[in-house]
Formats: structure tokens, sequence, C-alpha cells
């Protein structure tokens, strides 16, 4: 769905093409398609399109949306695990391999028919948009893979393997949507926001797009340096990644934040936080992790009244600024069209409000009529 006047619309357009020529090419049975939610408002609102462009997708009557990045490989990325099957079987070692290298992150139930296969069926329809989910016997897995029963549900990431354990894990699906990321990857607006919904903070090195500078690969170095050698104790509290693009970030702290930096965002409460002191070693940053975990460096943002209005002001003043620049006759006219308008409003307010010591002075000068007496009530009570 796209509107007329949407720039990200018209700029996914050609993408959109090339997405249903590749597929139509392939032999796919998706069928690719596109609707104007300002001229089908029935079938905009029928499929509850709120922001646009909105992506969908249709599957035995359920609907599906996708939330990631608008690059041509993200929605085939999409499609492909869409309309295959929610859980796809790997019947032999070679298939396992070949889904291993593909993958960074893959979910693969082991076993018969259980309660838990019922779990794991069930997280598959809803997060299927999210990650793959894969079966197996157990004879195709690797051999360094240890079970210590069956049936199970195994994570293979960062080229290890871990067992989920419903006493320590918790929930299965929660589990799944806190465990799809990779430990230390590159991070886009798209993966930070899906990041966010987990409850987990996010450690990130702000690094320039281009030619990194010797600041930027050493704080990248140093992210990637503890999410490895301490996963056991924050990969349960923290995300770790580096953003190339920090126009993300400087909308979250409603200014500029200098590159090279790191910074700690809880995206849940649209919150963050920043290292006291410069971060030099390994030993640095484990103090600002900690100090983040126990309350003793102070969480900036949030997501309250005083801040929501802050940061309208902010992204108004983002908005506008280009259109000055660029058209200053426009700018102030659409500037003053509310202006005028709320000026308009509290006159009219003003105008229309009682005067209430006239009222009351009118009021002391009427006497009270005496109360008129019904004669005929008085006869019949006689």
């Amino acid at each position: 769905f796209h509107a007329p006047w949407c720039t990200f619309c018209k700029q996914l357009d050609p993408v959109w093409h090339q997405i249903g020529s590749e597929l139509r090419s392939i032999g796919s049975p998706v069928r690719v398609g596109e609707s104007d939610a300002t001229v089908s408002t029935a079938l905009a609102k029928e499929f509850r399109v709120r922001t646009y462009p909105a992506i969908l997708m249709l599957k035995n009557d359920v609907k599906y949306n996708y939330a990631g990045p608008r690059t041509k490989g993200g929605i085939l990325d999409f499609t492909d695990r869409v309309s295959g099957p929610l859980v796809r079987s790997l019947g032999s070692t070679q298939l396992f391999q070949h889904a291993m290298r593909r993958h960074d992150v893959m979910f693969v139930y082991v076993g018969a028919s259980s309660q838990l296969k019922g779990n794991y069926t069930s997280a598959a329809e809803e997060l299927v948009v999210h990650t793959y989910f894969f079966s197996a016997s157990r004879d195709v897995l690797p051999k360094d893979v240890g079970l210590t029963s069956l049936p199970a549900v195994l994570l293979f990431k960062d080229g290890m393997s871990f067992s989920y354990n419903e006493e320590h894990d918790g929930d299965l699906k929660l589990w799944i949507l806190r465990e799809r990321f990779p430990t230390f990857h590159q991070i886009d607006s798209y993966t930070l926001y899906a990041m966010g919904e987990s409850g987990k903070l996010v450690l990130l090195a702000l690094v320039e797009g281009r030619h990194l500078s010797d600041e930027s690969l050493r704080y990248k170095d140093l992210v990637e340096k503890v999410a490895s050698d301490h996963k056991e104790a924050y990969s349960r509290s923290f995300y770790f990644g580096f953003m190339e693009d920090s126009s993300y970030i400087n909308g979250l702290v409603m200014g500029e934040l200098i590159v090279p930096s790191l910074i700690v965002v809880n995206l849940s409460i649209d919150g963050y936080f920043l290292p006291l002191d410069p971060v030099k070693t390994e030993r640095h940053l484990l103090d600002f992790l900690n100090g983040v975990l126990d309350g003793s460096v102070e969480s900036l943002g949030g997501n309250g009244f005083t801040q929501r209005v802050k940061r309208f002001v902010y992204e108004t003043k983002i908005a506008l600024t280009p259109l000055f620049r660029e058209a200053p006759e426009l700018g102030c006219l659409l500037l003053s069209v509310p202006l005028i308008i709320g000026a308009i409003f509290c006159y009219l307010c003003i105008k229309n409000r009682p005067n209430l010591t006239q009222d009351q002075d009118n009021t002391t000068l009427q006497e009270p009529l005496p109360p008129r007496r019904n004669k005929l009530a008085y006869k019949k009570l006689d």
C-alpha cells in the first residue's frame, strides 16, 4: 500500500518492480501487487494500513506484516520465509550444513511429536516474519552437539549451540525473540527498533559510514571483544553491535553525537546511557555496562510527557529546517497557519467568555419576587 505524496513510497517503487520481476523469473507462486491507499480506502481500512509504504503478505487467509529494511534482499528474504513451510525439515547432513552456512542464527527442533513441538510450531506461526524455523533428526546434527534428552529446541549462533531450557529461559516464544539476533553485528534502524521490542539494552559503537578512523576501529573491536569474551555475563541484558548511520540515534538523543562514540540505548522507554568518562580499555567499558545495570550511570531521555514535548519540537525543527532552507516563503506560510488559527481560537474564547462581575451586579440589584400563593390550595387545606 502506498500514497502519492509519500517520499518513501517513491523510493521503494523501482525496488518493488524488481522484486516482482525476479519472483516471476524463478517461478515463485507469490504474486506481487500494489494499491494506492488514498484511492482504495476501503481495502486499506480492511487491512488496517496506518503508515506508508505498508508491505503485507497473505497466506492461507493470514496477514503477515513486513517491518524490515525496504531493500530488495530484505523483502525477498521475508517472502521466502513466509511463503515456505513454517518449519523446514533438514533431512540430511548436507542440508543441515548448507543451512548452517546460509543462516547466522538457526532454531532447530529435534525429536518426535510432543507438547514442546506444539509450542515450537505455534511460535513459528507468529515469528516466521522474523526468522527461519527448522527441524531435524538427531543423526544429522554435528557430532559436537550434545543432547541430554529429547525432545529439544536448539539454537545455533556464533559457531556455538545452545539448548532451550524452560526453567532457565522462560517462555519459548520470548526466548526466540531475544535470541534471534547474532551476538555482534552491524545494526540499522529497523534492526535496532526490533531489538527494542525484546526489552534488552543495546550497546552500540557509532562509527563513520566509510573509511573508518583508528578510533572507530578501536571502539568497534572493543565492543566485539566484550560481546564475545563476556557473553555469559551480559548476553541476557545486552545486544552488541555497531551502527554506521547515526541519524536514528541523533533523533533519540535530540542532538548530534560525536562519531565515533559509545552509547547504550533502551528503546522500550526511548532512553539512553552515555559513558561518564572516556572509554579507553576493556575494563572501562565493563565498568560502564555494570553502571548501567546497577543504576549508577544516569538514564537519559525517556518517554515521559516532558520528553515527548521536547521530541515533538525537535522533530518539527528537523522537518522544517530543509524547507526553510530551500523555500523560506513556503516555510513561513506553513508555520504561520497554525499560529493564526490558534490566535483566532483564543480571541473567540475570550470574546464569548461571560462577564461574571456584571452578572453578579445585576443579580444584586434585582430584588427577589415574593412567592405567589395558590389560594385554591389554601382553601382545600382549610
